[in-house]
């Protein structure tokens, strides 16, 4: 005897083909997270605030040739004013140096405008943040309009003398560096190959396959 039921009118069988899969079966599926510009532009402008509240006051009570030192001679305080980039290097282009770090902002704002990434948000505020704060004083200080000289102050051990624009610049650098190789993206997602491996072991596991 046959246990079939007459299928009701009106329902609908679930679509089974296994060529397709549902947006909610995918696991790697995520709304659009929002734009991310407003933090950067704020951790922009902390740092940047920051920069020129300590270059004022080194530039307001130090001496060049009379270092202050905070841990033997291994950390001092040593007012330095530099022509070339960060950390001391590419001396006599400051020019051409000005022109990349405008270049640097402008480049660092475009991407920002469609920016969804937390991450990247943060690394591109850190380069922001520094590239402003040393092409301030490549504009506005002695000797004159893209020739200035970058105050630095910062020493440790042997490491080039540098600032908090400098700082900000590498540790933001190495960020965006390692969110690239770990492919995550400015928009919030991750590289393709890596979100398909990660869906992939996780269907392995459901399954119960062993997962290398």
């Amino acid at each position: 005897m046959s246990t079939d039921r007459p299928r009701e009118s009106g329902a609908e069988e679930p679509d089974t083909s296994p060529g397709e899969i549902s947006p909610a079966a995918d696991a790697g599926t995520s709304p659009a997270q929002p734009l991310r510009l407003p933090v950067l532009l704020l951790i922009a402008v902390v740092l940047l605030g920051l920069d020129l509240l300590t270059k004022t006051i080194v530039v307001a009570t130090m001496t060049p040739g009379k270092p202050i030192y905070l841990i033997g001679d291994s950390v001092r305080l040593t007012l330095v004013r530099n022509p070339g980039a960060a950390f001391s290097m590419a001396t006599g282009m400051t020019w051409l140096l000005t022109l990349v770090a405008a270049a640097v902002v402008i480049g660092v704002i475009r991407i920002g405008r469609t920016l969804r990434s937390l991450p990247w948000a943060i690394g591109l505020g850190m380069v922001l943040g520094g590239a402003l704060g040393n092409l301030i004083d490549r504009l506005f200080r002695t000797p004159g309009p893209l020739q200035g000289h970058v105050v630095d102050f910062v020493a440790v051990g042997w490491w080039p003398v540098f600032n908090v624009a400098d700082s900000s610049i590498v540790c933001g650098a190495i960020l965006l560096v390692a969110l690239t190789v770990f492919g995550f993206e400015p928009d919030g997602t991750a590289m393709p190959s890596t979100a398909y491996r990660g869906r992939n072991r996780r269907s392995r596991s459901e399954m119960g396959v062993p997962t290398p």
